[in-house]
């Protein structure tokens, strides 16, 4: 048997092994809780705003965003907000929900690990690369708006 036939053949076996997923429920399922994410972030902004109507509203979103970073890495580290994305997909990562249990989960799996190898390190192995992205492009951005 040639390479040809063993890739057909390995294709072959693993469309059949591939779990089926229907689009439309999984669309909607992604749809309707990354909504409800954002309702929640409303109603915790709002809430602050009632509380404290003093408040800047630039300094309520930025406690709002806090709180609900807290709540996904809290639901990440018992176990909920994995069986959340497994239902919802996208609708669990978009928000800034999923990129919080990016950075808990592997620190919650490594954790066996130690502090320093285990939490500190693995933490950023999947966010790291956005964060470096993201400062390196502010720094850019910065640098033109400040020469322009």
């Amino acid at each position: 048997m040639n390479d040809v036939e063993k890739n057909k053949k390995y294709n072959e076996y693993v469309e059949a092994k591939i779990p089926k997923t229907k689009a439309f429920p999984s669309l909607l399922n992604s749809f309707w809780v990354g909504g409800l994410i954002c309702v929640l972030g409303q109603g915790i902004n709002d809430v602050l705003l009632t509380i404290f109507p003093y408040m800047a509203e630039q300094t309520a979103w930025g406690y709002t965003l806090i709180v609900l970073i807290f709540i996904a890495s809290f639901l990440t580290g018992i176990g909920v907000y994995d069986r959340i994305g497994r239902f919802a997909g996208g609708g669990s990562i978009v928000p800034i929900t999923g990129f919080s249990n990016s950075i808990t989960s592997p620190a919650v799996d490594f954790k066996s690990e130690g502090i320093i190898y285990g939490v500190c390190v693995k933490m950023f192995s999947i966010a790291g690369p956005v964060i470096v992205i993201g400062v390196l492009s502010s720094i850019i951005v910065g640098l033109i708006y400040l020469f322009l």
